[in-house]
């Protein structure tokens, strides 16, 4: 199996273009690496999501809009 940082470089895009995929990270679920896939908290998981993708579970977690936060002061 492939690592998971390479799995998630080449499907990132193609998820991140399903309608109310909001973001795309690695995680963890009993503890086995996971791909992580951030959906608006009013939006149903796209119907063509997939439950796994080469061998990684896809774990779905809803989320409100992401912001860039400031820098701290250094």
């Amino acid at each position: 199996m492939a690592a998971i940082g390479e799995v998630l470089a080449r499907h990132t895009p193609r998820l991140l273009a399903l309608p109310g995929v909001l973001g795309v990270a690695e995680g963890e679920a009993d503890g086995a690496p996971c791909i992580v896939v951030f959906v608006a908290s009013d939006a149903q998981p796209p119907p063509q999501l997939p439950a796994v993708i080469e061998g990684y579970l896809v774990v779905v977690r809803r989320t409100g809009a992401f912001r860039p936060q400031p820098l701290p002061p250094r």
